[in-house]
């Protein structure tokens, strides 16, 4: 039985009665919220009148974008101008009613807008603030501009990650941006646990999350060799070994699974042979080993490779692409995707990866218009009222 088939009152959002006014923009803020959307809290997302930058990414149809709405299914959409006084009073009067702000600015950018955490804690000393940046609220680089890609090159992890690509001296080009993703989940965690501390203080608090910081966890064996001298290699290279119709990944992690590869590739008396009898002496005869293993999948198809390698209990994949990934029955199994439907048609998107039995977990299915929300949004504060869309248009372009 699925986790999610138990019905502990898994029709309820963990997160239900919580509102949160976030000012993120691109990857980590927007992921962050999102994780709290998808947990049931009212997210307002606070843009320009142009909309922010991801609208314009493709896949696009008719001008709405697929990767923004990954990023902010389940939110609603307020259009305000930040640097006018009638902005500023708008989510003045938001604050007092909302439980979580999430912001990604450079630090001192919500200061100048008079729209910083010591500013609006005395409107509501509940509130938990959440700022997100590269290198933190303060400090030497605080104010250093920073995206993703700049962040994989300053926490070491490109030059962590050469490291591992014998014959290699150029670090990679940046694609895939962990540092926003990694950020964005430490970010939401951070959320998460200050909401159990107001429920025994009473009080919310700034959480300061740095990019820099969030990268740097991901480097956990290698933060440990910089701080002390290990004999080289540092633990084994994992990489690509080719069959006859492309290459799978194997991973050899304790005896049990060597011991099984070796079984999996006909070589059981390579368990004893002194080349490979212990960890230290395999790590330092990895190549050896893996250019035997080489030997004997190139003859297979990937196909009955991986039937050979599961047979034996040994941890292996087809190196796939996201495509094929997505095309996986366990993700089927798991309801991993949510269909959600934009003025574009209808697209799909990711839930949480992980499953509660007594809440659910899965995202919005319907993305916001710019600015849908915002005369609403001013009505309940008191700024707008059905006679006049006046108000509405003056905080937004004024």
């Amino acid at each position: 039985m699925k986790l999610a088939d138990k019905h502990e009152g898994a029709t309820t959002k963990a997160f239900a009665g919580l509102r949160v006014l976030d000012f993120s923009t691109t990857i980590a803020g927007p992921h962050c919220s999102r994780m709290l959307a998808d947990m049931g809290a009212e997210v307002i997302k606070i843009e320009t009148d142009g909309g922010e930058t991801m609208r314009t990414r493709p896949p696009l149809r008719d001008g709405c974008s697929t990767v923004f709405g990954q990023l902010n299914v389940g939110k609603k959409s307020m259009v305000l101008d930040l640097k006018s006084d009638a902005g500023k009073e708008a989510i003045r009067r938001l604050v007092a009613t909302s439980d979580i702000l999430v912001e990604n600015f450079r630090p001192g950018v919500m200061h100048r807008l008079r729209l910083d955490y010591d500013t609006l804690r005395p409107l509501n000393p509940r509130l938990i603030y959440c700022s997100i940046s590269g290198y933190g609220q303060t400090g030497p680089s605080a104010e250093l501009p920073a995206y993703a890609p700049v962040i994989h090159a300053a926490s070491g992890y490109d030059m962590a990650h050469l490291a591992h690509q014998p014959g290699r001296n150029r670090p990679d080009f940046c694609g895939i941006y962990h540092a926003d993703v990694v950020t964005g989940t430490y970010g939401f965690g951070a959320i998460a646990s200050a909401l159990y501390q107001r429920s025994v203080t009473g009080l919310g608090q700034h959480i300061d999350v740095s990019m820099l910081e969030s990268m740097l966890t991901l480097t956990v064996v290698e933060l440990q060799t910089a701080q002390f001298e290990v004999a080289p290699p540092p633990r084994p290279m994992f990489g690509p070994t080719e069959t006859a119709g492309g290459y799978v990944m194997i991973t050899i992690s304790s005896e049990k699974s060597f011991q099984n590869l070796m079984k999996a590739i006909k070589r059981p008396e390579w368990i004893s042979d002194p080349r490979f009898v212990t960890y230290g002496v395999r790590r330092a005869n990895w190549g050896d080993m893996m250019d035997g293993v080489e030997a004997w999948s190139r003859p297979l198809t990937t196909k009955a490779c991986l039937a050979a390698l599961d047979a034996e209990g040994v941890p292996a994949s087809a190196y796939r692409t996201v495509a094929e990934a997505l095309a996986d029955p366990q993700l089927t199994h798991r309801q991993a995707l949510t269909d959600v439907t934009d003025d574009g048609g209808t697209f799909q998107v990711l839930n949480l990866p992980f499953r509660m039995s007594g809440a659910d977990v899965s995202a919005g299915n319907q993305m916001s218009g710019l600015g849908e929300h915002t005369q609403e949004l001013l009505q309940e504060a008191g700024l707008a009222d059905d006679s006049s869309k006046g108000t509405a248009s003056k905080v937004a372009s004024s």
